[in-house]
């Protein structure tokens, strides 16, 4: 039950990072007659810095938020539950989290750019994990 939770969490996080800054930002700016619905393209992103770092940061939990979902499908349909996998699904969402506040928080340097990858490697090595655990399991 433990993987389902942190497939539920990474997708409410993927949600709640949208609300929080992409979507208070557009929401604000029309409300406030600053911009109208159609001011916002989707390419190229236009804006504020942060505002560019949000939507790259929202589209990378969307990039990984169906690999994730696979991979707690394919644990459930062939019924492995064991510590490890509770374990490396915690390390997941616990991981992208900080991700995410790194990547829209804080200008990209050289530092903060290692952090976060630092932080996408731990997340891409448990989803490796989850796999071996899966194909050794069968």
């Amino acid at each position: 039950m433990l993987p389902e939770l942190m497939l539920l969490g990474f997708a409410a996080w993927t949600l709640l990072l949208l609300l929080t800054t992409v979507g208070a930002y557009r929401l604000s700016r029309v409300f406030l007659g600053r911009a109208g619905m159609s001011e916002f393209p989707a390419d190229p992103v236009e804006g504020q810095d942060w505002y560019r770092r949000a939507m790259r940061a929202h589209a990378n939990c969307l990039e990984n938020l169906p690999v994730f979902a696979v991979l707690v499908y394919a644990l459930r349909a062939f019924s492995i539950s064991e510590p490890a996998v509770d374990a490396l699904c915690v390390v997941i969402l616990a991981a992208r989290i900080p991700q995410s506040l790194v990547h829209v928080c804080f200008e990209q340097t050289d530092r903060v750019v290692s952090v976060r990858f630092a932080l996408f490697f731990v997340q891409f090595a448990c989803f490796f994990g989850l796999i071996a655990l899966v194909v050794l399991h069968r």
